[in-house]
């Protein structure tokens, strides 16, 4: 099982030039197993594009399926945000810049799921070691 990120999502709902890349990545995804998408993505999703059933319905219609965040993903994504938050006060860095939902997506797919498609593959595997990274590339 596959989680996606947001940005894919938004590329794929999109007439982006990244949308073929993300359009193909997960289509390959799919073929393998199923494809999901958590509680976070859902909410940024609908934050972004508006109309939260109609979303569901098309994400729903390109085979992908919701997986909510279970307690212990929730639990570990705390932990990568308290992480996080001491490395930038010890490093000097000031203001954290990631919030509580990139580590919820991540701890979900880390924990849930058998990887995540994203384009923001740096992020996760700084924090999510072992999480197995996919980013659409060019077609």
């Amino acid at each position: 099982m596959i989680a996606v990120d947001t940005n894919v999502l938004i590329d794929l709902l999109g007439e982006d030039v990244r949308a073929d890349a993300a359009e193909s990545c997960v289509r390959d995804a799919l073929m393998l197993g199923p494809v999901v998408v958590c509680d976070v993505v859902v909410s940024e999703i609908t934050a972004g594009l508006g109309h939260g059933a109609d979303i569901m319905d098309v994400v729903e219609e390109m085979g992908l399926r919701y997986l909510p965040i279970e307690r212990r993903a929730a639990i570990r994504a705390g932990e990568m945000q308290r992480r996080f938050n001491q490395r930038r006060k010890t490093s000097g860095l000031g203001q954290a810049v990631r919030t509580v939902p990139d580590f919820l997506v991540g701890a979900h797919a880390l924990l849930q799921c058998n990887g995540l498609i994203t384009r923001d593959g740096g992020f996760f595997r700084d924090y999510f070691k072992g999480l197995r990274v996919i980013e659409p590339s060019p077609v």
